[in-house]
């Protein structure tokens, strides 16, 4: 058994894979989000209301490989900001305060392009 984050001998780390993997998703629906600002819950939300999206979405859950409390955990306090501060596309705006997610803390985020 690995360890969390850790692919193993040989093996690139899961996160790093998981972020290669939902990256083409997330790139393509913060291009399609049509709001300035919004928080990393909200997006999460608008992410799933695509069809193609939310398999991807799911199929990274799947693949980190641990419950759906602690994979959601890695999706949208690790996966997703890092590709949403990777993309160009938005940039970190702050923390949300009194946004309700009880898998990460959330963030603002703000459209740059």
């Amino acid at each position: 058994m690995t360890e969390f984050g850790s692919g193993g001998p040989g093996r690139p780390d899961v996160v790093d894979e998981l972020i290669d993997f939902l990256t083409p998703t997330v790139t393509d629906v913060l291009e399609r989000v049509d709001a300035d600002e919004f928080t990393t819950v909200q997006f999460i939300e608008v992410l799933q209301t695509d069809p193609a999206a939310n398999d991807a979405y799911l199929e990274a859950l799947r693949r980190w490989g641990e419950n759906d409390h602690y994979s959601k955990m890695v999706v949208h306090g690790q996966v997703i900001p890092t590709i949403m501060r990777r993309s160009g596309i938005v940039e970190w705006a702050g923390f949300a305060h009194g946004e309700d997610d009880p898998y990460a803390v959330s963030a603002w985020w703000k459209k740059t392009k």
